[in-house]
């Protein structure tokens, strides 16, 4: 098992990040609800989204934006 995250759409493709390196796969195996910045797990064939590792993700780089900004 896996985790990624997406980075972004060429075409048919889905660029996924895992380990700071890429992959690619055709967007027709993953679910048709995942967006660019969400993290997915990737087990054999199975490819799901993980909302909980999404919401996380998310607020981490929240919390580093608002640091970053802080006057």
């Amino acid at each position: 098992m896996q985790k990624g995250i997406i980075d972004r759409f060429e075409g048919d493709l889905v660029v996924i990040e895992i380990e700071n390196s890429t992959i690619n796969i055709p967007r027709k195996k993953l679910p048709k609800e995942v967006n660019v910045g969400d993290q997915i797990i990737i087990d054999g064939d199975h490819i799901a989204l993980d909302t909980e590792g999404t919401k996380k993700l998310r607020a981490e780089i929240d919390t580093m934006a608002d640091d970053l900004f802080e006057e």
